[in-house]
């Protein structure tokens, strides 16, 4: 069938994007789904950092390649060998699909599933291969979902079904931003009644490692950004402080757990110095590659400290996505906050202009529902 995407050109293009058009609307061609593969007619799609890194360098893929990663949609069609979802469910997209066999999935979240680290990486479905052209030319597709455009294929193992009543929007901001940010807390960090959890960087995923705290029993939260506008929105939604990093670190904050999501390797040195003795430092942001961080490692022996990394919030997205629709279901988990805008796919380079100035919290791609052109038999 032919689809509408945006298709990254090429890598490091300079910002602002909205002159230099890294991502262009493009015609497509989309195969029909093969074994334990379904298409989906996307319904909203998020603006990540993740896709930004791609967009400016900061993670090398190769290219052309249909960006989108966060996403949820209604399943069209089912490819052979498919009995976990059907046609007309709803599904969340998630960005690291887990094979279930390897040595990774074998660790209940904390390490990626191996083969699904390899297929993101080539720009591949779980399976292997591509199943997008573009006037005869393969694209690649990004993190196995590629839902900046009106349809994707993927592996059922990159989608988890919600129901219905979970609004399209809510559903796509679930599968990344809360399930990195929100797993981080439940599954990482942990935090036991009476803590404080301080959230260090308040994008998509910072904020909601700090709706998922907040949703705990007898948890508090304090927030550290260095935008005012940000600090202001954590004070809304229940932080019981909320300090710019200078003030933080004059102010001499501690907490037992501390969610660093800036992608920053200063940030991550201050949620370390936010962290008390005996406390657990998780870090979700990617910074470049080539960062580094300096701390002293007697600081950890003689205080008892732990640092953990936490890729997707260590999460198994068919087990911990239930959990935060649950809890957005019961008005315990204010996912609707952390959408700032709603925009068309035409916007899209304009939105990754948002997403850097640090501005947007979630910015949401809109589609409404379109006829396709069907496969040709």
């Amino acid at each position: 069938m032919i689809i509408t995407g945006a298709v990254l050109e090429a890598i490091g293009r300079p910002a602002p994007y909205a002159q230099s058009r890294p991502l262009t609307i493009s015609q497509l061609e989309l195969q029909p789904p093969h074994d334990n593969e379904v298409l989906v007619r996307i319904e909203a799609a998020g603006l990540c950092h993740s896709d930004l890194s791609v967009v400016d360098g900061n993670r090398a893929r190769p290219v052309p390649m249909l960006l989108g990663h966060e996403a949820a949609g209604i399943v069209e069609e089912v490819g052979p060998g498919v009995t976990e979802v059907a046609v007309g469910d709803r599904v969340v997209m998630t960005f690291m699909p887990r094979c279930g066999n390897c040595a990774g999935c074998a660790t209940d979240g904390i390490r990626p599933c191996i083969t699904g680290s390899v297929s993101n990486g080539e720009g591949t479905l779980l399976a292997g291969g591509r199943r997008l052209t573009r006037d005869g030319e393969q694209v690649h597709h990004h993190l196995g979902v590629s839902a900046f455009a009106t349809h994707a294929v993927v592996s059922t193992h990159s989608i988890v079904r919600v129901d219905p009543d979970v609004p399209a929007d809510v559903a796509a901001v679930l599968g990344c931003a809360v399930l990195t940010g929100g797993g981080a807390v439940i599954n990482a960090a942990r935090p036991r009644p009476g803590e404080t959890v301080i959230v260090v960087g308040l994008g998509g995923v910072g904020m909601a490692a700090l709706i998922t705290a907040l949703a705990l029993d007898g948890v508090s939260v304090i927030a550290v950004d260095s935008l005012q506008s940000k600090l202001d929105v954590a004070l809304e939604l229940g932080a019981i402080a909320a300090y710019t990093p200078a003030d933080a670190a004059a102010a001499g904050i501690l907490a037992a757990s501390v969610i660093e999501a800036a992608g920053s390797a200063r940030a991550l040195e201050a949620a370390i110095g936010f962290t008390d003795a005996g406390g657990r430092t998780v870090t979700v942001g990617l910074p470049s590659p080539e960062a580094r961080v300096s701390f002293s490692p007697t600081s950890l022996v003689a205080q008892g400290r732990t640092i953990i990394g936490s890729y997707l919030g260590s999460a198994v997205p068919e087990r911990d996505i239930p959990i935060f629709a649950q809890l957005w279901r019961e008005g315990r988990l204010p996912v609707e906050r952390l959408i700032t805008a709603h925009i068309g796919l035409s916007e899209v380079n304009e939105g990754m202009d948002a997403l850097a100035s640090g501005m947007a919290i979630r910015q949401i791609i809109d589609f409404p529902p379109v006829v396709g052109t069907r496969y040709s038999t």
